[in-house]
């Protein structure tokens, strides 16, 4: 077999695989003998039946087989000798390729496209910046952080009369129909006049609705009806309200008992000590989320001080065989600017940890893993979960291969910001949080 390679560009090689007849025939001939030793034919004992009959029945497939293991032994040893550094897997040529006659072989020539990764250089130092947002917390927002995280912690009790975020249990009539112990929740409701006739009104009191306008998700409306959605079209949507109860939410007594719940017992014992762990609470939230934004803006800083060349069409082409029909040209087409700069900022990624030599450590992954494991279970308001329950919910994450790959790639991404970070000079702006948010949503 000859292999013989031209460059179609800077970043594209044609290689050409030239396989003669010396080079099939061997292995075909193996195959063929290795069907025929398996082959249970009529009027032949088991593995005894003439090669002549095998080759008729699998010849063809025989020679394909041969000659596709040729191929992927030859563009490999290619690739390894010659050490290339490629980008997916190596693809048909679309305009050198002349057809095979495999009826009728002889020396065959296959041509394939090889893309090569870019070379990358990147040098860091103190004269490079990238903006860092640090968040101001004002008295509103503390109050306001406050206020909602004493919600966490309500409880729903009753009230007198409705109000614009309370809940209501009510029976909806019609002339012939009753639905008892309905609940409402007055946030659900969009059309500002219905909702206004819920204001006010005490247990007892009586109003009428259309419940199409009143709740135009069909999935609440058809909970709130006790139907199924399918029989929602066919319902007479104007009923009668009849408001049994009036639930609100109310804040807990901040006291020792909310102290212990919220912290861990004895880790807040006063007002002034919980006010101090709130604006803690904050501070390593909106730090999160300014690191989060500075990851990103280290990332579209790094894109375009390394202008990576990328062979665009050949990634278009990988793309659409490497998913196998699943997406079509303009599906890739429509999306391949978020890929391209998620393909470059992996490669860089890849650039800083082979430059730096990093490397992830157990431990690390499993901090990670704990990180997600705490706000999972906090999710689900079980804020202080104990570390060996902890641990050991971490543990099954990382036994999960997809959820195993999603730590591995967020310990090593914020390896490298980390580096990044310690390398340029941070141009610290103030914002506040509405605005960090407005730039990051």
């Amino acid at each position: 077999m000859k292999v013989t390679q031209k460059n179609a560009d800077d970043l594209t090689l044609i290689v050409t695989l030239n396989i003669g007849k010396e080079d099939y025939t061997p292995k075909t001939k193996k195959i063929l003998n290795d069907y025929r030793k398996n082959a249970d034919i009529k009027g032949f004992r088991k593995g005894m039946a003439p090669i002549s009959i095998i080759e008729k029945m699998h010849g063809r497939a025989a020679l394909v087989d041969s000659v596709n293991a040729l191929i992927s032994d030859g563009l490999n040893d290619y690739i390894n000798d010659n050490k290339l550094n490629i980008i997916g897997e190596p693809l048909p040529n679309e305009t050198e390729q002349k057809p095979i006659d495999w009826e009728n072989p002889a020396d065959m020539e296959f041509v394939f496209d090889l893309a090569l990764a870019p070379k990358i250089e990147i040098n860091l130092s103190a004269n490079d910046k990238i903006v860092y947002h640090e968040v101001t917390i004002t008295k509103e927002e503390k109050a306001k952080y406050r206020t909602n995280i004493l919600k966490q912690f309500g409880q729903l009790g009753k009230a007198d009369e409705i109000a614009e975020e309370d809940f209501i249990i009510a029976d909806l009539v019609q002339a012939d129909n009753r639905i008892e112990g309905t609940y409402i929740a007055l946030r659900s409701i969009e059309d500002k006049k219905i909702k206004k006739q819920f204001i006010g009104k005490k247990a007892g009191d009586e109003f009428e609705i259309d419940v199409n306008k009143a709740f135009v998700n069909e999935t609440d409306r058809a909970t709130l009806l006790k139907v199924k959605k399918e029989e929602l079209a066919s319902i007479e949507p104007n009923y009668t309200v009849v408001v049994k109860e009036v639930k609100r939410f109310v804040d807990p007594e901040v006291n020792q008992e909310l102290f212990d719940k919220m912290f861990g017992a004895g880790v807040v014992n006063n007002e002034e000590e919980f006010d101090a762990k709130i604006v803690e609470r904050m501070k390593s939230e909106y730090a999160q989320e300014s690191d989060y934004r500075f990851m990103l803006d280290a990332r579209d800083f790094l894109i375009e001080k390394a202008a990576i060349a990328v062979p665009e069409e050949f990634l278009k082409r990988w793309l659409f065989s490497a998913n196998e029909g699943k997406f079509s040209m303009a599906d890739i087409e429509k999306d391949f600017g978020l890929f391209l700069k998620d393909f470059r900022w992996q490669m860089i990624r890849q650039y800083f940890v082979k430059e730096q030599n990093m490397q992830i450590t157990k431990e690390e992954l499993l901090e990670q893993a704990k990180k997600i494991a705490s706000y999972q279970f906090a999710m689900y308001g079980l804020p202080n979960v104990p570390e060996e329950q902890l641990t050991q919910y971490a543990e099954s994450l990382l036994t999960n291969e997809k959820e195993s790959k999603r730590i591995f790639d967020k310990v090593e991404e914020d390896m490298v910001i980390g580096y990044v970070r310690s390398v340029v000079t941070l141009d610290k702006k103030a914002i506040s949080i509405e605005k960090l948010h407005e730039m990051t949503n």
